[in-house]
């Protein structure tokens, strides 16, 4: 009876424990919606003379740049 009680115990001693795994779950990306700005040159009347366009094409660029880097958080985010 002892031998008996000794080897289901040594039994279950020498199982090795159930391994995990992990499996990707897909979830659908939540962002909010980024509005496009108004750039500055679309505000341009049509026969402004050179210096207002270069300031406004600067203008722009920084807000292009503002808009993207929005666009690419936004994107990070959902990979």
């Amino acid at each position: 009876m002892r031998w008996l009680l000794l080897l289901l115990l040594a039994g279950c001693a020498s199982q090795t424990p159930p391994k995990t795994v992990e499996v990707p779950v897909p979830v659908p990306c939540k962002v909010p919606q980024i509005e496009k700005p108004s750039f500055a040159v679309d505000g341009l009347p049509i026969g402004a003379n050179i210096w207002d366009q270069m300031l406004a094409l600067r203008a722009e660029r920084k807000q292009r740049q503002g808009y993207e880097l929005k666009l690419e958080a936004a994107i990070q985010s959902c990979q």
